[in-house]
């Protein structure tokens, strides 16, 4: 299968994410949600019980690009597939939208950070163009590999993120500058998003995550 051309989607927070149809009714958001991602990560490795319906997702997103649908995942707990999407979508975004201070970050966090063991057969957790490639092909459902994997890996790139992030506000000399809040917190959101990931690795390898 070919490589398919994304369009970048436009930034959604949850506020943005309430205006789309069928919003009103959360039992049919939580639905349109759960099928789609159960589409985009197996429908195309797997085949799917609804082979229109994977069609049509397809076609959405090379039409009209990943927001349309990442919207319908937004309020997702992080133990469900969709609320996994949602967090590789926004982390494949900051990636997308701010390359040069993620990867400042991931410098200074590489340094110190403590990944344990290997991740996935390798001594280095992967760096932001391997993980923002397998968003592409997760999010897309041109993922062909096993999905625990590829979440243990984008918790480990967090995981330096973390670190990295962390680190930066070690410079901020003042201890009650605005700036050193707002990063020392992106630091734990992170490490949070990580341990997310993580969690949502097991359940996937336990036939759990839906």
């Amino acid at each position: 299968m070919s490589e398919r051309r994304f369009r970048r989607p436009a930034m959604l927070d949850p506020a943005q994410a309430e205006a789309i149809q069928g919003d009103e009714d959360p039992a049919l958001r939580s639905e349109v949600a759960h099928t789609s991602a159960q589409a985009l990560v197996r429908g195309g490795r797997e085949g799917a019980e609804d082979p229109e319906l994977v069609r049509r997702l397809v076609q959405l997103v090379d039409t009209e690009g990943l927001d349309a649908i990442a919207a319908l995942w937004s309020r997702s707990p992080h133990t469900t597939l969709p609320g996994t999407l949602w967090r590789l979508y926004l982390l494949r975004e900051w990636v997308r939208r701010d390359p040069a201070a993620v990867s400042d970050r991931y410098r200074l966090g590489l340094e110190r950070a403590e990944v344990a063991g290997a991740v996935a057969g390798v001594e280095e957790p992967p760096g932001p163009e391997e993980v923002s490639a397998v968003c592409d092909k997760v999010l897309s459902g041109l993922y062909d590999g096993d999905l625990a994997v590829a979440l243990e890996r984008a918790a480990a790139f967090l995981r330096v993120l973390a670190t990295g992030s962390a680190m930066h506000a070690d410079w901020i000399e003042e201890d009650d500058d605005d700036l050193a809040f707002r990063v020392t917190r992106r630091a734990g959101a992170l490490l949070t998003t990580a341990e997310e990931l993580e969690e949502a690795a097991g359940l996937y390898r336990g036939g759990r995550l839906d």
